[in-house]
């Protein structure tokens, strides 16, 4: 496990999500972990977390990926630099970005508790920036198995144990 993290600094653009003053602690807790269990060298890198509402992550999903629908989380993986770059500008990650009344309509129709629904997403828009993907059956099922074991760690159960393996 790797014990270098990543510098995450949240974003509210949203006013929704002043029901929720807890967001940015329980962000910061499921990176630390998701760091602490990927195997990829995130130390000191960068990334930004933007807690949005629907319209916002709708006209991220339409202007970035031609989807005209609002959905739970984005990832927006940074561009690395060049070979031979200078190597004093941060280094970044990307961008997540979540989207309080998906996530909470999700949570509560899956009986989930917010916090734990925050903590999932947070996790799988972070594996996401790191290079997981879940394309293909095998990615899903590589990426939900760790998603599955980091959550654990927190404390949260396996949110994929009720839908058989879909993703």
């Amino acid at each position: 496990m790797s014990s270098a993290l990543p510098l995450t600094e949240v974003l509210v653009v949203a006013d929704c999500w002043q029901t929720e003053p807890d967001a940015e602690a329980v962000i910061h807790r499921a990176i630390e972990a998701a760091a602490e269990f990927a195997d990829a060298d995130v130390g000191e890198a960068a990334l930004a977390i933007m807690l949005t509402d629907d319209s916002g992550i709708r006209t991220l999903n339409n202007n970035w990926r031609g989807i005209d629908k609002a959905t739970n989380v984005l990832s927006f993986p940074a561009l690395q630099p060049p070979a031979g770059a200078p190597s004093d500008a941060p280094r970044m990650l990307g961008d997540i970005a979540i989207a309080y009344e998906t996530m909470r309509r999700e949570a509560d129709e899956e009986h989930k508790p917010f916090d734990h629904h925050l903590s999932h997403l947070a996790v799988h828009g972070f594996l996401h920036l790191i290079g997981f993907d879940h394309e293909n059956d095998d990615e899903a099922e590589e990426m939900e198995a760790l998603e599955t074991q980091i959550l654990a760690h927190l404390g949260i159960p396996d949110p994929y144990a009720d839908r058989a393996g879909t993703h």
